[in-house]
């Protein structure tokens, strides 16, 4: 094939625990502090050893650290964190701009300290709560709730309840009715929702169209829903404090036919429900049932369902749990509000059939012989080589977990001649949508010169896939480290999609070219990618006056924006610290042309789970919608930085105040699984337009 080397420009932006006693028909917990939990057994119950871990106390805060601020007109940005020598400064050097009518992407590099950067408190007034009093915290258990609930989030509908019966599972797709009087971030988390069951599943969605049968989602008095199909239409609420990814793929579960997880009829084999802690009359919501009304579809016992209880779910004493764990590890995970886990995918699509997610074209971490399928060109000067992890050329799946394991598809830069190239292509793919985004990680070694091509070669209309279009060109830099990347395609005939490795000047080359867990899904790219190194380190040095903000982003419309870390907010709870993530916009090149107030814009803001398998990440994300809210000095929040804003005289640009979440996610997430891998933290982060979501334009 044709070994070009030409550039071409993306298509977008890129607690310690006190010993544990038992004594005869009682369950005895005593904490450190001296409280202890105590319960009954029943006759049933054989006593066992309480050797667990039910409470875990807020992890010290360590001190001192930096914060770091550039300049970015581009959509993927490395930061590189360097820890000074007085264990105060962070920085990055370069200006961070890109080209006004560039899209590639731009890194901030290493700053010596002497380079400045210096580190400053942020004040209060800066940064603003999404929800203020918590409403966020744990809403699934709608305590004030007037309505008909039992299980916190239960809808009982008058007469039935849903059993474990086919004639309540749905058929696809379900329809919907996206309610007047719900709130429009909430509408625009209800897409997103959608979006990852299609991704992890064959369930859909689809408008209103006068079914018998559909969902309506409404703002009532909390997060809500009826479990299974009711078949009549039925509501699901979305409340304050609901409008979250996960809360709402919780409900979703519901309304799919399935209960909470520690309702199983084996529950008591992996968890202990303290009744005597529970708030009187609200024992019911810890009922439990036989597996004749509900299914676990023959899975095992699930500690990070998306549909657990959290330790103190209607606890009347604030300090002491009313579940705990017999494995003390899972203590801290139970309830959490990331994403769905494993077994949820597994039950849901074992319960309805699902042969695979709709929307996941492919992906392949290549740690098998057969490449996922992936084919050489036969007319390559040379090959991609299919390369075992070895010490300094490590693979990313298996990264930080295990020495001298795992593969990489690999091409060497240091021998042949200049602009010899590899062409490594996919089996032929098959689109339903006209969107993909093809979603990799790759690090270049080799000579400056080096380059990386993405390539789609379609179907040229009689049937043949040999058509071959240029997407994007990516070129060797001085990170030699492993990034994610992100490249939008618009294809809508069979294709396949190829890697082409191209060397540049091998008598300068000390490497080569590496790819690694590569995922193709029909939907959109994130408008930007943030990325942090060092993350473990600056979470083990910063206090709570420690910001980072990012460099300036550009939206798909033009509006400027950033977003703040604080990686040890003010929040903590019994799983110990918190990272608070925040929006803002910034002035920008734009500014004169964009409407004001932004308004009707949603920002959302995901941290990655790093899993190569995608079907698996639990990544959390969080989203807010600009409005109409006033500065408590009686300016539009959302109005042009330039005139609400404060200048910051690192970039020389005005930023607004910040919106978001204090507990935005825990340091306990971020040290297990895999958001720090490589000690990376990736940010993905979309400001867009859902004004369409505005008024409701589904028939009622």
């Amino acid at each position: 094939m044709n070994n070009s080397h030409q550039e071409s420009s993306p298509d977008t932006q890129e607690a310690d625990f006190g010993s544990a006693a038992l004594s005869k028909q009682r369950k005895i917990i005593h904490f450190s502090s001296g409280e202890t939990l105590e319960e009954e057994d029943s006759e049933e119950e054989e006593e066992e050893s309480l050797n667990r871990a039910p409470f875990r106390e807020p992890a010290e805060k360590t001190t001192s650290s930096k914060a770091t601020d550039n300049l970015m007109d581009g959509q993927t940005e490395t930061i590189h964190l360097s820890h000074g020598l007085d264990g105060s400064h962070y920085g990055a050097t370069g200006d961070g701009r890109c080209p006004a009518d560039s899209q590639e992407s731009c890194d901030v590099k290493h700053m010596d300290k002497s380079e400045g950067c210096h580190n400053r408190a942020y004040q209060a007034d800066e940064v603003h709560e999404v929800y203020e009093n918590g409403e966020d915290e744990n809403p699934i258990l709608n305590q004030g709730s007037d309505a008909n609930l039992f299980e916190g989030d239960i809808l009982i509908p008058e007469g039935r309840n849903a059993m474990a019966d086919k004639k309540y599972r749905w058929k696809f797709p379900i329809p919907y009715i996206l309610g007047d009087d719900l709130d429009l971030n909430a509408k625009g988390c209800v897409h997103q929702a959608f979006e990852m069951y299609r991704l992890k599943s064959c369930v859909d969605f689809k408008p209103y169209e006068g079914e018998k049968t559909f969902i309506k989602f409404e703002k009532r008095g909390g997060c809500f829903s009826s479990v299974g199909d009711q078949q009549v239409g039925q509501i699901l609420s979305l409340g304050s404090g609901c409008d979250h990814k996960a809360v709402i793929e919780h409900e979703l579960l519901h309304a799919l036919g399935f209960y909470h997880e520690q309702s199983r009829t084996d529950r008591d084999d992996y968890v202990d429900i303290w009744l005597n802690q529970v708030t009187p009359g609200l024992e019911h919501n810890f009922n439990k049932y036989n597996d004749d009304y509900i299914t676990d579809q023959n899975t095992a016992y699930d500690y990070e369902s998306v549909m657990h209880y959290r330790p103190f779910s209607f606890n009347k004493n604030a300090s002491i749990p009313t579940i705990t764990t017999k494995i003390p590890e899972f203590y801290n995970i139970i309830g959490q509000y990331l994403d769905f886990s494993k077994m949820d995918t597994l039950r849901l699509n074992r319960m309805y059939n699902c042969s695979g997610p709709l929307t996941l074209l492919d992906q392949c971490a290549f740690e098998y012989t057969n490449i996922c399928g992936m084919i050489q060109a036969s007319s390559d000067d040379a090959d991609w080589v299919h390369t075992k992890s070895s010490e300094g050329e490590e693979d990313h799946t298996l990264l930080g977990t295990c020495r001298d394991a795992g593969y990489f598809m690999h091409f060497s830069t240091m021998t042949g001649k200049p602009l010899e190239s590899a062409l490594l292509e996919s089996r032929t793919l098959y689109p339903k949508r006209k969107i993909q985004c093809l979603q990799f990680f790759y690090k270049m070694t080799g000579s400056s010169k080096d380059k990386l091509v993405i390539w789609v070669k379609l179907d040229d209309g009689t049937g043949t896939v040999r058509k071959m279009k240029k997407i994007h060109t990516f070129n060797a830099d001085s990170d030699h480290t492993w990034k994610i990347s992100h490249v939008p395609m618009e294809v809508g005939v069979k294709f396949r999609y190829a890697f082409q490795a191209v060397g540049g000047d091998p008598s300068t080359s000390t490497g080569g070219i590496y790819i690694d867990d590569i995922s193709l899904t029909e939907t959109r790219c994130p408008n930007t990618v943030w990325r942090i190194q060092n993350f473990s380190k600056i979470m083990e040095t910063a206090d709570n006056n420690t910001v980072i903000d990012s460099p300036r982003f550009y939206s798909p419309e033009g509006y400027a924006y950033g977003v703040r870390i604080i990686p040890l907010s003010s929040y903590t709870d019994y799983t110990g610290n918190y990272t608070g993530l925040y929006f803002y916009l910034v002035s920008g090149v734009n500014d004169v042309v964009m409407q004001w107030p932004a308004v009707n814009r949603q920002a959302t803001l995901v941290v990655m789970d790093q899993d190569p398998d995608i079907k698996l990440r639990m990544s959390t994300a969080r989203s807010l919608t600009t409005d109409m809210r006033m500065t408590s000095d009686g300016k539009l929040f959302w109005d042009n930085p330039s005139k609400v804003g404060t200048l910051d005289t690192s970039c020389d640009c005005y930023k607004s105040e910040s919106w978001g979440w204090r507990n935005f996610i825990k340091h306990f997430d971020l040290r297990r699984r895999n958001y720090l891998k490589n000690d990376d933290l990736i940010i993905f982060i979309d400001f867009e337009d859902i004004t369409s979501l505005s008024p409701n334009r589904s028939p009622h």
